[in-house]
């Protein structure tokens, strides 16, 4: 999909779409923050740009594809947005190899981001030297997310092994509640699997597999691992319950006391609060056992699409400028539930959890990327694609998952 944007923009010479009437800087504002928190979190930086006079006109998308598909649309038609949400990851790469987004190395350079971002988040928003992407936050994936009623009233302490995630699975279950809270996306299923993998392979072997190890696949513990994670379809809802749940109705189901448990990254931390939980109250957090010394860290970032209207590209470099604020990045984390992406800022602003994960970053305590940042996209979906079958196939065999997984990570 991505080359054939650049195919498309160049055959089309990218004509410009007229400017946007009105006074100040304008944006277009593709994304798929849609989620109660999302929206909040986005509504930071929004109100940021227009206070200064400028104006956005926002585009969401129910989710990642439907933004690439979005775009792709745009660009077809000749006026591509000024402003796209992306993850920095691997694929991430692909769009200024390809020519087909404005660099902001001049802002970066200006603004001093090389002194206040940490290398792992720097080193995902460049290619070949320059900066390409204005970052948002740091979101980690490992996190468990549990019912503060839940525990209390049936006397269970936070676990610290997958042991105890199973024992308290088994007694939030008897007292007739949902052990495991889950929607019905695939990806909600890896990353309760990325943790098992961290878990059972270590730190090395997380990071082969990661990096699309085919061998490593192979491996007995591959066996051990998808027997594990289907163990935990045990505590979880039908899938025709859930099918049509989000993951953001699995958080709200931890906060209101109907689920004991959810996996998922810090952005639940973000949705809990939006819906008027608080943490150390309603819910409590902490990293998933088995990974608690690591952090699986996913980037949200901006990318700027090249376009032929006037006035974008400052437009483009004074969004960038905007988004690395250091007062908006704080707020935007504290709503998002997410860290900032400088480094700089002062701690107080965090609550526990966020206080916990910037502890960790700045001490460059066991940063790994999570499995959507590592492999390229088409391997990641299709990774996630088998993951998320076996686990909501009841009769699926470990074996048969094994070897659609070695496939997978063969075809790189």
């Amino acid at each position: 999909m991505m080359r054939a944007w650049l195919a498309v923009c160049l055959a089309a010479a990218c004509p410009s779409m007229p400017a946007l009437a009105g006074e100040g800087m304008a944006v277009d504002v593709v994304h798929f923050w849609v989620s109660k928190s999302e929206s909040a979190a986005l509504a930071v930086f929004r109100k940021a740009w227009t206070a200064a006079g400028n104006q956005w006109v926002d585009m969401p998308a129910e989710n990642k594809v439907a933004v690439q598909r979005v775009v792709s649309d745009r660009i077809a038609n000749g006026y591509p947005p000024a402003v796209m949400q992306w993850n920095a990851n691997e694929g991430s790469r692909e769009l200024p190899e390809m020519g087909i987004v404005q660099d902001m190395n001049d802002v970066a350079e200006t603004d001093h981001w090389r002194d206040v971002i940490p290398a792992t988040v720097l080193d995902r928003i460049s290619y070949q030297g320059k900066v390409y992407f204005a970052p948002t936050n740091i979101h980690a994936e490992n996190w468990l997310w549990t019912s503060r009623k839940i525990f209390d009233d049936a006397g269970l302490s936070l676990p610290a092994s997958w042991d105890d995630v199973f024992t308290i699975a088994e007694k939030i279950k008897a007292a007739g509640h949902v052990p495991i809270a889950l929607g019905g996306s695939r990806w909600e299923v890896s990353l309760i699997f990325n943790d098992i993998i961290y878990h059972k392979f270590g730190p090395e072997g997380y990071a082969r597999l990661m990096s699309g190890d085919a061998s490593l696949v192979l491996d007995p513990r591959m066996i051990d691992a998808l027997e594990m994670l289907s163990h935990l379809s045990d505590y979880v809802e039908p899938f025709a319950v859930r099918k049509d749940k989000t993951w953001a109705d699995a958080t709200a189901a931890v906060g209101a006391g109907q689920a004991g448990m959810q996996f998922m990254g810090d952005w639940a931390k973000g949705e809990l609060g939006a819906r008027g939980y608080v943490v150390d109250k309603d819910f409590d957090c902490t990293l998933v056992p088995g990974t608690s010394i690591a952090y699986f860290m996913v980037i949200d970032a901006f990318a700027f699409p090249l376009t032929n209207r006037d006035g974008t590209a400052d437009a483009q470099r004074a969004f960038a400028r905007m988004v690395l604020d250091r007062d908006n990045q704080v707020a935007f984390s504290r709503t998002k539930g997410s860290l900032p992406v400088r480094m700089d800022v002062d701690p107080a602003g965090l609550d526990r959890c966020g206080q916990l994960g910037l502890k960790m970053i700045r001490a460059k305590k066991g940063e790994v990327s999570a499995q959507s940042q590592a492999m390229p996209s088409q391997m990641s979906e299709g990774w996630i694609g088998v993951v998320g079958d076996f686990f909501n196939d009841g009769n699926a065999s470990p074996k048969e998952a094994q070897k659609r997984l070695y496939d997978i990570l063969m075809q790189r």
